[in-house]
Formats: structure tokens, C-alpha cells, sequence
């Protein structure tokens, strides 16, 4: 249902600008919500776009900005005057004017810094000089700050006159004169206590902080963990420089996530949605990494090829390989997808790996057991009793169930290993998924199917 009215919605505006109602579509547009504004402009030609960003009010047209993809927002840039770029600045968040430059190219970038004011330009600067995926990069610096020696009206008053530029007000931080951090307040709190007690009275001390140089990852972390609001934020020297608010976790929440799908399908990470890539740039994500799991897969016919003796004597050994590797490939991705999710979401530890090891070795074991117990049956019933196949005997049924036992066991220790060793070593855990993991585990499930065949069959 709601759907189907943003739909109407949208419609009804595109027939206002057909019938070249343009009061009447700027009054919609300035009352509606700004992401269902910027994707109603982001349909609309170059010149239909910056006309109607024009007719909007100036903080209904910071808000639509903000949501409009980075091509779009540079063809208006592109398209103003320097003292409407000017005013454009001033009005964004400077998160958010930090998101747009770096998106932007170099020249536009130039212009855009040369129209802020100085004081806007120093702090923009000092954000883009923040390492990429830190605290500082992600951060906001407008944020109301309080002192202890306020009175619960002198605050609220202070509060009030800064709502406008502050992104958050529901949670006020209490600081020095020299902008240390003290201490935290909620709004509530201001809102019921009496107007003449003090701040420093009412503050909690207990402040949980993140530093700019920290990984964003931290700070969402930590803000998950604790159900914030937003988190402060902190220079080296413990002053407060800004805060990481809820929409700029799930942002960094999205990110990692696709981040994590890409690496574990073996794909370059890319911060370009699918449809704005062109095949050359998707060639070029997706191709070394092909070329280097095709590389590792050698290994598993130099496998194969030790054991044609093997192969040419029990023929039926041959059909159940693509089973042995498929089932050992899914388990360990099993594994090891679950403890890269524990991992980025900060509940394992590499402390942790003896009691992983200890959990994956048990459940391996009952998957040992019940797939190894069905496809016993399985050949028994099927291959043996229905289809007849002579090549199938009971021995070859108990070679193939006692292998796939031992690549199921194996699997799930590699599977949990891996990513925990790879974080340990500094590297992301997601590369160690489903790729790499498969490779190993088809190398280890041929090894330990020749092996058990040669003790059983007497190849």
C-alpha cells in the first residue's frame, strides 16, 4: 500500500511538471520527504534538475541534495552560481559535504572549497585528511557541547539556539574550557531535572568515546553494543571533535556488509553500485581474482592425476568426487561464514579460537555421522539396489561414506580456523570465505578419499 502511493505520488508530481505547474510542484516537493524529492529529481534531465533545485527553499534543497546520486549533484554544481554554491555548503552537514567531495572530481571539489567559508573549508580539510574507514572520516562536528557550571536553563536555552545546526540534540556532551571531555547528558534528563540545579550535578562521568583514527567499524561496534544514539568522538588529546550518529552507522553498516559479500565471492570491492559500472571495470574486479582460484584449482588435478592407478582399477570412484568436494566446499563455507559474521560483529575474539575449535568439532561430528549414515543408505538403496550398478559395491560405498565423514570434520576446522588466523595476521577475514576455503578443502577431501581407498580396496 505505501508503495503504491509513493508511486501515485510521484506520478502526480511528473504531471505537474508536464503541465509546467511549477508552484504547485515546488510546494509538493518542499512538504514532501527528501529522499522521495531526490529520486523524483534524479529522473529528470540536467536542466529540469537544477531548475527545480533553484525553486526550492534553501534547507529543503540541502536535504534533496544530500540524496541525490554523485552525478547529479555534480551537473548542479556544475550549473550554480559560486554564491549559491556558497550557500549550499554552508547549509549541509559537514559530514555529509565530506561524502560529496570525495565523490566528486578534482576540479569541481576545487570550486566547491573556494566558495565555502574559511571556517567551513578548515574543518572540511581536516575531515578529508582523516584516514579512509576511520571514526574521523564518518563523523560530524556539529554538536551542541555543555559545561558543568550551567543550570538546567542556561543549557536548554543553549540547546535551543544550536538545535538548527546540530545534528543530534538528544544527547548533549559536557566539556572543559578546553574542550575535554567530561562528561554526558540526555535531553530527558535537562528536560525533567529543576532549572536551577547544575550539569555537573546531573552528568554521568561514565563516557564511552571512540577516537578519529579508530576503524569505523569500532564505532559501530560500540554503538550497537550499547544501543546509542550517537557516540562522541575524541582527538588524541581526549577533546571532543564531533559525533557518529545512527544513519552514519548504517551507512558504514551497508558498506562493510557489500564489502563482505564482494570478498567472499571473490570480487574486488567496489564502492560503484552495479548499474553505473561498465563491464570493463566488473572485468577488471572479478578477473584476478578467477585467475588466481584457477591457478590454486591446479592443484587438485595434480591430485587427481597421482591417483590414475586408483581410478582406472575402481571406476565407480570417479562419480562420487564432484559429491565429496561440493559437500566439503559448503561446510567449510558454513564454518566459516558464521565466524566472519561473529567476527564483524566483535563477539570472537582469536582468544576465542580453542573454544570454536571445540564447538565446530562437535557439530562437525554430528554432520559427520548423519551425512555419512544417509549416503550409505543412499548407495545401498539407489545405486546398488535400484540402478544395479555393479561398479558400486558395499566397499565402495564404505570408502566414499568414511570420506566424506573425515572432509566434513576437516572442513569445519579449516572453515572456523582460517578467517580467525587471517584477522590474527591483520588481514580481513572475509577474504579467507568461500573461495580459498573450497580450494583447501577439495584438496584435502581427494587426499583423504585415495588414501582411505588404498587402505580399503587395496588399490
Amino acid at each position: 500500500m505505501e508503495n503504491m502511493e509513493r508511486e501515485d505520488r510521484l506520478n502526480q508530481w511528473q504531471e505537474l511538471l508536464a503541465d509546467k505547474k511549477l508552484r504547485e510542484l515546488k510546494a509538493a516537493l518542499t512538504e514532501a520527504n527528501e529522499v522521495d524529492a531526490a529520486e523524483f529529481m534524479a529522473e529528470l534531465s540536467p536542466e529540469r534538475t537544477v531548475l527545480l533545485f533553484r525553486m526550492l527553499p534553501k534547507e529543503v534543497a540541502s536535504d534533496v541534495f544530500t540524496n541525490l546520486e554523485p552525478e547529479k549533484q555534480e551537473t548542479i554544481i556544475s550549473s550554480i552560481t559560486d554564491r549559491e554554491i556558497a550557500e549550499l555548503v554552508e547549509e549541509l552537514y559537514v559530514d555529509d559535504a565530506v561524502d560529496m567531495l570525495e565523490e566528486l572530481p578534482a576540479n569541481v571539489v576545487t570550486r566547491v572549497l573556494k566558495n565555502a567559508s574559511l571556517g567551513t573549508r578548515k574543518v572540511i580539510n581536516q575531515f578529508l585528511n582523516y584516514p579512509d574507514n576511520s571514526v574521523g572520516s564518518i563523523m560530524t562536528a556539529e554538536v551542541t557541547d555543555l559545561k558543568k557550571s550551567m543550570t538546567v536553563a542556561q543549557a536548554i536555552a543553549r540547546v535551543r539556539a544550536y538545535s538548527e545546526d546540530s545534528e543530534s540534540i538528544y544527547i548533549c556532551y559536557v566539556t572543559d574550557n578546553r574542550r575535554l571531555l567530561e562528561g554526558v547528558i540526555t535531553l530527558r534528563e535537562l528536560m525533567v531535572a529543576k532549572d536551577e540545579e547544575l550539569v555537573g550535578d546531573l552528568m554521568s562521568t561514565d563516557v564511552i568515546a571512540a577516537r578519529t583514527t579508530e576503524d569505523q567499524e569500532e564505532a559501530v561496534q560500540r554503538i550497537m553494543k550499547y544501543d546509542f544514539l550517537a557516540l562522541p568522538v575524541v582527538d588524541q588529546e581526549g577533546r571532543l571533535v564531533g559525533i557518529v550518529t545512527v544513519d552514519d552507522v548504517m551507512d558504514v553498516m551497508e558498506e562493510e556488509a557489500t564489502e563482505d559479500i564482494e570478498k567472499m565471492a571473490a570480487i574486488t570491492p567496489t564502492d560503484k553500485p552495479y548499474l553505473k559500472m561498465t563491464p570493463f571495470e566488473i572485468w577488471k574486479a572479478r578477473i584476478p581474482w578467477l585467475m588466481l582460484l584457477m591457478i590454486s584449482a591446479t592443484f587438485t588435478g595434480l591430485i587427481i592425476s597421482s591417483f590414475e592407478s586408483a581410478l582406472a582399477r575402481w571406476v565407480a570412484l570417479t562419480a562420487f568426487i564432484p559429491m565429496l568436494m561440493d559437500t566439503g566446499g559448503n561446510t567449510g563455507s558454513q564454518a566459516s561464514v558464521t565466524v566472519i559474521r561473529a567476527i564483524s560483529i566483535g563477539d570472537l575474539e582469536f582468544s576465542d579460537l580453542p573454544k570454536v575449535l571445540w564447538k565446530e568439532l562437535r557439530v562437525a561430528v554430528l554432520c559427520a555421522v548423519t551425512l555419512g549414515a544417509v549416503n550409505f543408505l543412499k548407495i545401498q538403496l539407489i545405486d546398488i539396489g535400484m540402478l544395479g550398478n555393479t561398479n558400486v559395491t558395499t566397499a565402495v560405498a564404505l570408502v566414499v561414506c568414511l570420506t566424506l565423514a573425515f572432509t566434513v570434520v576437516c572442513a569445519k576446522l579449516v572453515g572456523c580456523c582460517l578467517p580467525m588466523l587471517a584477522k590474527k595476521l591483520g588481514f580481513d577475514p572475509a577474504v579467507m570465505a568461500s573461495p580459498f576455503i573450497t580450494t583447501i578443502v577439495d584438496a584435502l577431501s581427494l587426499v583423504i578419499y585415495f588414501q582411505i581407498a588404498n587402505r580399503l580396496l587395496g588399490t
